[in-house]
């Protein structure tokens, strides 16, 4: 059966009576659905690299039966730079580099201690630098 926005404001809807009536406050409530996701921003220069690491990261999340959404690719950030070709002369002569910033996000829900254990021990190539936020 396939989700729909009004299945999953039901679901969530639902589980909030759930949990404020157990707990007795609606504050509560909040906290308790906002540490169930754990997204991961992943930044690299090379997009090999970061492909690879993002696969690994939903292969293991999916070993212990949580759902993930992505790898999202981000907007790719872009730096050019153009320097002169000679310090002296040929004024028009010019190179241009560029420097490309490559990004993606990982959204885990549902995710259980042995998930946030498997995240902790996972090695990440070099280059590939990792945010978790909870």
């Amino acid at each position: 059966m396939p989700r729909t926005l009004l299945n999953v404001c039901e679901a969530v809807a639902v589980k909030a009576v759930s949990v404020e009536q157990a707990t007795g406050s609606r504050e509560d409530n909040v906290m308790a659905t906002e540490t169930e996701r754990i997204r991961i921003k992943m930044e690299s220069y090379d997009h090999r690299a970061l492909d690879a690491s993002a696969k690994e990261i939903v292969e293991h999340a999916r070993k212990t039966n949580a759902r993930v959404s992505g790898p999202v690719p981000l907007p790719t950030r872009i730096e050019r730079y153009t320097v002169l070709r000679s310090p002296h002369i040929d004024k028009k002569s010019r190179e241009q580099f560029e420097l490309r910033t490559h990004k993606r996000l990982i959204d885990i829900h549902e995710a259980n201690a042995r998930t946030v254990e498997i995240l902790n021990r996972l090695v990440v190539p070099a280059g590939v630098f990792v945010r978790i936020k909870a």
